[in-house]
């Protein structure tokens, strides 16, 4: 049974333009499976136990928001307009939002808006994994490609080794205290756990799975809607 000194909470940053898409809308609100794709990541938080609440954080001027019906997630779902200039001021500003809702101690999920395909057991293994951890961590899958490095003509200039090497996934689960003191003194970081390890901590990985991908590409949107599809289709 969770005590107030285990609480978890989910943070979404949502205030990006999604520029890579090759698309004027925003990349969170594109079409999947017929709903905006932000949906589909925001269903499957305030679907699990273990969380609380989810916070998503939206640009101060996004005018998407209103445009559709999150009733079905009632209280659970928590909008804040108090996006920043970069993935990392989304987070802090986030964090400074729900200061008054949190205790130093609770766990912050933060995933990306943009990983659709979150699954249950995503959630499961990295909460049971890390509820009781000093520093918290994030879902990762061993690399498993060859990884090359190019030069600046796009020539191999090397063979990177690929022993102990992890792509990393969200979302990244660490205590509210701590992640907001590591935030205001990394802000160019490109996820969480970077600001984690700029403190000299160690994250903990926690092995997930290559279906909770990022939709970065366009192609990327049929191949979460056909994760999706089959993860329905085997219910």
């Amino acid at each position: 049974m969770r005590t107030p000194t285990t609480r978890c909470f989910a943070l979404v940053p949502a205030a990006g333009s999604g520029s890579r898409m090759g698309s004027e809308q925003p990349k969170q609100y594109l079409s999947l499976l017929g709903q905006p794709l932000i949906r589909h990541t925001l269903a499957a938080l305030c679907a699990s136990t273990r969380i609380e609440r989810v916070y998503v954080v939206l640009s101060v001027g996004d005018q998407e928001w209103d445009r559709h019906d999150w009733s079905a997630f009632g209280d659970r779902l928590v909008p804040l307009f108090c996006g920043g200039a970069s993935r990392a001021d989304s987070v802090l500003n986030g964090l400074r939002s729900i200061a008054d809702h949190t205790a130093e101690s609770d766990w912050v999920l933060v995933h990306d808006a943009a990983r659709p395909c979150l699954a249950p057991w995503h959630i499961d293994a990295l909460v049971r994994e890390l509820i009781h951890d000093e520093v918290g961590g994030i879902l990762a899958v061993p690399v498993a490609d060859t990884l090359k490095q190019g030069d600046s003509s796009n020539h191999i200039a090397a063979t990177v080794p690929r022993d102990g090497l992890w792509q990393a996934q969200t979302p990244q689960m660490f205590r509210y205290v701590m992640l907001k003191r590591a935030l205001e003194s990394a802000r160019h970081v490109t996820d969480e756990a970077s600001a984690i390890e700029a403190m000299g901590l160690r994250p903990r990985l926690v092995r997930g799975d290559p279906t909770n991908l990022k939709v970065t590409y366009p192609l990327d949107l049929h191949l979460a809607e056909w994760i999706l599809q089959h993860r329905e289709g085997n219910e």
